[in-house]
């Protein structure tokens, strides 16, 4: 009896480590968006075959081994084996529940200090309840006598010190129900929509670009309409769903919808459930090349909202998009007046921008606070579609003048020590990136610092682009500090090309440890720039 409560007990230890333990597991798989072969790439990079878990898992063998002893030795007459099998139990016992303990509390940890915390939720809840009936079944099933009862202890044991098995095999069994739940929620949506027939649908995607163009669109809208957008970053077909689901009003005359992509066919699944009547394509170039492959295949995801709108807004800065957009009803904008809508008289400031935009042979006057070239074309894209919507040059032109940055995104603040802050965590393009740099530059007189841990998901681009962006922080920065020793190794190499002081340039392993760098290099002549800001999955 002793024996099956000393199982008992220790099978439940483990079951309930096992599922505390897939913590960190869980926030890589929904950083990585639920694809397990994303998933699978990030776990390649961090060693899933660690010293400790490995010896975690020679501990745990120590304990089966010390059952098998146990149940051969029970009722011999020579009780020196019993003895030894208690006394070996019990040493194994306490060091591998020790063990488990540790492996389920580090990725808590972890989570804490991390830059993009596990977000509970309900798929990540059912996924917990998942993990959890599983390892108590587990449990359950090693309190059989004999060898399968072991069996299912050494299963238990796997799934507790190599935690990635446990995350696949909660994904395998999760899969179904989750397709299950979401379309149900994405006919819901759908019904929502087509019983709004008034409603005006606006979808805005681009490789670059989007959230800033939505944002800005919907304070510029907010001047006469009532408008509902997709919050944050909720760019993906379950994000539409719960925005209209959730978020849309009855009294909403306007939706502004952003359509992020990953791969071919992302934005024809959100179109066909908002069905937007006009588009806004803001950028086409290099990003999730690791998922499109070429650029080609990016440009053609992104004209899946032309192919479905009626009307589209195009950037004819953009080449790739200038070469495609004669085909359909299009609207183009830029900072050309061969455009039907464009930016004229621009100058740029350290605080802004002041320019003017022609609309109809109408020149409306613009100032504003945002930062960067990019944002005067965001802005000019908002113009446009305003104007389109009804509302008059005066509402625009003060609606301008009252937008605030977009959260990480060329944001600027007051930072340690009297310093100011570029706060640009959320770009990640090559384009953008540069520009950010050459903002930073526009501060004379002040000390310019760069903290950057490089672009990400370029494909076999990506050590050029990055290269790229070392060659633009040689230039206008003071002093650099990179983040992540392999990472930053395009960066590095860029900067060792030219006259840059070496002595300006820290590689640190983590954005804690950069924060730590700035307490002592800014002052209140400082100015530093947070660019790319990636989480966890990528820095290493």
């Amino acid at each position: 009896m002793e024996y099956l409560i000393f199982k008992a007990v220790f099978a439940l230890i483990l079951a309930i480590c096992a599922t505390v333990g897939v913590t960190r597991q869980f926030q890589m798989l929904q950083q990585n968006s639920y694809f397990a072969s994303r998933y699978f790439g990030w776990l390649k990079l961090n060693r899933p075959f660690s010293f400790g878990r490995v010896f975690s898992l020679l501990l745990g063998g120590g304990v089966i081994a010390s059952c098998i002893l146990f149940e051969r030795s029970f009722g011999d007459a020579d009780h020196s084996r019993y003895v030894t099998a208690i006394i070996l139990g019990s040493v194994f016992t306490v060091l591998s529940l020790l063990a488990a303990y540790a492996c389920a509390a580090a990725p808590i940890k972890q989570n804490r200090r991390s830059i993009k915390p596990l977000v509970c939720t309900a798929r990540v809840k059912r996924m917990y309840v998942t993990a959890a009936v599983l390892c108590l079944t587990l449990g359950a099933a090693s309190l059989v006598e004999g060898a399968a009862g072991l069996v299912f202890l050494a299963v238990l044991l796997i799934l507790c010190f190599l935690p990635w098995t446990l995350t696949f095999i909660v994904l395998g069994i999760t899969k179904p129900i989750e397709k299950l739940i979401a379309k149900k929620y994405i006919n819901e949506a759908k019904r929502i929509l087509k019983n709004r027939p008034s409603l005006t649908t606006v979808g805005v995607t681009g490789s670059y670009g989007k959230t800033g163009t939505k944002f800005i669109l919907k304070g510029l809208l907010e001047e006469g309409l009532n408008v509902t957008a997709t919050p944050g970053s909720f760019n993906t077909p379950m994000g539409v769903v719960r925005t209209v689901r959730e978020h849309l009003r009855p009294e909403t005359e306007v939706f502004i919808c952003e359509m992020g992509a990953k791969k071919k066919g992302d934005i024809k699944e959100i179109c066909d459930i908002a069905a937007p009547q006009i588009g806004v394509i803001t950028s086409v170039g290099p990003q999730h090349l690791d998922t499109f492959g070429s650029v080609e295949t990016v440009a053609d995801t992104k004209f899946e909202l032309a192919d479905s709108a009626n009307e589209v807004f195009l950037n004819y800065d953009n080449e790739i998009i200038r070469a495609r957009g004669a085909k359909y009803n299009t609207t183009s904008y830029g900072t050309t007046p061969d455009c039907d809508v464009y930016a004229e008289d621009i100058s740029y400031g350290s605080f802004g921008a002041d320019f003017a935009v022609v609309c109809d042979d109408e020149r409306i006057p613009i100032s504003t606070r945002l930062l960067g070239k990019h944002n005067v074309l965001n802005i000019t894209a908002g113009v446009a579609v305003a104007k389109r919507l009804g509302l008059s040059s005066k509402a625009i032109s003060y609606a301008v003048s009252r937008l605030s940055p977009t959260e990480h995104r060329l944001e600027l603040k007051n930072f340690i020590n009297g310093s100011l802050m570029i706060d640009d965590a959320y770009n990640a393009n090559p384009e953008g990136s540069v520009e950010a740099v050459n903002v930073l530059g526009s501060f004379d007189g002040r000390k310019k610092i760069l903290v950057t841990p490089g672009l990400v998901e370029l494909g076999d681009k990506e050590y050029e682009y990055n290269y790229n962006l070392g060659l633009a922080a040689a230039e206008k920065c003071d002093i650099i500090i990179l983040v992540g020793q392999n990472r930053s190794i395009p960066l590095r190499d860029a900067i060792n090309t030219t006259d840059f002081n070496k002595d300006n340039i820290f590689v640190v392993s983590s954005f804690a440890e950069a924060m730590e760098r700035l307490r002592v290099l800014t002052d209140k002549n400082t100015v530093t720039l947070i660019e790319n800001d990636l989480p966890d999955n990528y820095l290493n």
